[in-house]
């Protein structure tokens, strides 16, 4: 299983910078005021991601909190009714 996984990396890590290779064209970012920054496709790809990620995740972070204190609160609750874990 262990070797199946690592496989699964290699040929992962292989097809995504075959994507890389191909994809490192420069684009032009165009901004207010005439203002402008060239990059690769790839790394424009990348940085919308990682952004992506970044809110979808701070999104979720909210309810994960929430969750985490009421689990803590029913914990309490039980502990001091005199049952254990």
């Amino acid at each position: 299983m262990k070797y199946l996984v690592w496989l699964l990396r290699i040929v992962l890590f292989v097809l995504l910078l075959g994507f890389a290779v191909k994809n490192s064209g420069v684009v032009t970012l165009h901004f207010f005021f005439d203002a402008a920054w060239p990059l690769p496709l790839v790394a424009v790809m990348l940085i919308f991601f990682a952004a992506g990620a970044v809110a979808g995740l701070s999104a979720a972070l909210g309810t994960f909190l929430r969750q985490r204190r009421e689990l803590l609160r029913l914990r309490q609750a039980l502990e001091a009714a005199g049952r254990p874990k």
